[in-house]
């Protein structure tokens, strides 16, 4: 494979990150995975970190490249919700750990990725949103429902109610497990938690990864203007790109 990736996770304005981030990269296979502690509930942080910890070890041990992709993504979100189910077993449900989550994975031409909650994932390619997930949320079932518009997205008051998580109740929650996604050279792969798409338009998101700069300055630059655009409202800012140049 020849791919560029960086990865970015900034403070905000809040006290602490309960974000995470991870890029693997092997010889035939990449992986992009961001968490986001939900910092309504105890131990979001730790949450995060549990998940994360699963899904970057499922990755390093898994015979490459992936036989099952797919199999791979849902079976390995499912482990790390259990991951995080567990350590709130002794706590009241409204209290244990939770987080969102995304993970991309890259083999040969193709990008496959799964989700849980309102982290994102956009395939970006020839400076447009080619796709993107679909948040498990309320503002986006409004959205699907033609209730309201992407641009009223963004300043809704529900837009942080989350319907599905890793960790909390031991059911398997909502997760979206795509499909293959076909890679043309130069196509950029992009994962982040809300506290950066949701302080930008598409437009800015799309056209953040031109072919003639280092995708790591990029990806800095993009974190910075979505932490100065939500100002003293800031959350944690985190993501981690992909830049496919070709097998």
């Amino acid at each position: 494979m020849r791919i560029e990736y960086a990865d970015v996770s900034l403070l905000g304005a809040r006290d602490d990150n309960q974000d995470r981030v991870a890029t693997v990269v092997t010889e035939h296979a990449a992986l992009l995975v961001v968490l986001d502690g939900m910092g309504g509930h105890a131990d979001g942080a730790l949450a995060a970190e549990a998940a994360q910890g699963v899904l970057v070890e499922a990755f390093r041990h898994a015979p490459q490249p992936l036989f099952d992709p797919l199999g791979f993504l849902h079976l390995t979100l499912g482990r790390a919700h259990d991951a995080v189910v567990r350590l709130g077993t002794k706590l009241p449900l409204e209290q244990r750990p939770r987080a969102t989550c995304a993970v991309c994975l890259v083999q040969g031409a193709s990008a496959y990725w799964g989700h849980i909650g309102d982290s994102r994932i956009y395939l970006l390619r020839g400076g447009r949103i080619g796709a993107r997930t679909r948040d498990h949320s309320h503002v986006e079932f409004l959205l699907r429902e033609g209730v309201i518009s992407e641009e009223q997205l963004h300043g809704h008051p529900m837009r942080n109610f989350v319907e599905s998580c890793v960790g909390g109740d031991a059911m398997l929650p909502e997760m979206t497990i795509g499909p293959r996604l076909a890679l043309e050279r130069g196509d950029v792969l992009f994962a982040c938690t809300d506290g950066l798409w949701s302080g930008l338009q598409d437009a800015e998101l799309a056209g953040a990864f031109p072919a003639d700069a280092p995708l790591n300055a990029q990806l800095q630059a993009l974190a910075d203007r979505a932490v100065s655009a939500s100002g003293a409202l800031s959350d944690n800012t985190t993501a981690a790109a992909l830049r496919w140049l070709g097998s």
